[in-house]
């Protein structure tokens, strides 16, 4: 498994809970260390350990655990670089949804090595869709549901998501249902960084 994305629940834990029960899910875990190297590969079984002790530690179903780093990796400070990244997807909710299938060639773009599963966006009428997730990840499907809740939050959108699944291997569906695309005001957004004022002279 790619160290980025054991790194993603080691900085989410930290960020969200302290540094003490990062070190209380690493000693569970049994890990060799309290910190990921971001780009080495692990074994797999260490996720699944990691994920089952902070569940353990924080008292929290690991789906729901899971779904948390999905919301943390759209609304946490530390995160902005991937919400650009993901708001340039679309000017509004829907748009975005249907620049999923792209997702996992972009995320390449940026880390050659990180396979994450295929994407593919079905339209069942002009306001409910299907997401499905073909590709061996644990844990993804989860990921992905808090990811695209907050984002449906970020461009003020009411949505309803329901997914089936574990996240491990085979074929997951996110069931994503738009009831109103301007529900509420969303997360300022600008396509471009304006440049700073220049100095009075």
């Amino acid at each position: 498994m790619h160290g980025l994305i054991l790194k993603t629940l080691q900085v989410f834990v930290q960020d969200t809970y302290g540094p003490e029960p990062w070190r209380n899910i690493a000693a569970h875990a049994s890990l060799e260390g309290t910190d990921f190297e971001a780009m080495l590969n692990y074994d797999e079984d260490i996720f699944t350990d990691v994920v089952n002790s902070a569940s353990a530690v924080l008292g929290k179903p690991s789906d729901a655990f899971l779904e948390d780093i999905g919301t943390y990796l759209v609304s946490h400070p530390n995160c902005e670089g991937l919400r650009r990244l993901l708001r340039f997807g679309g000017v509004d909710f829907i748009e975005f949804l249907h620049s999923l299938d792209d997702l996992p060639d972009r995320a390449r773009l940026a880390v050659a090595d990180l396979d994450l599963p295929d994407l593919e966006l079905r339209d069942h009428t002009i306001n409910q869709f299907q997401l499905k997730i073909d590709g061996h990840l644990p844990g993804f499907v989860h990921v992905m549901a808090g990811l695209l809740r907050a984002m449906a939050d970020d461009y003020g959108a009411l949505a309803l998501m329901d997914h089936n699944g574990d996240g491990g291997a085979g074929l997951q569906m996110i069931e994503i249902t738009v009831v109103e695309t301007a529900y509420a005001e969303g997360r300022d957004f600008e396509l471009a960084i304006a440049p700073q004022a220049e100095e009075a002279s």
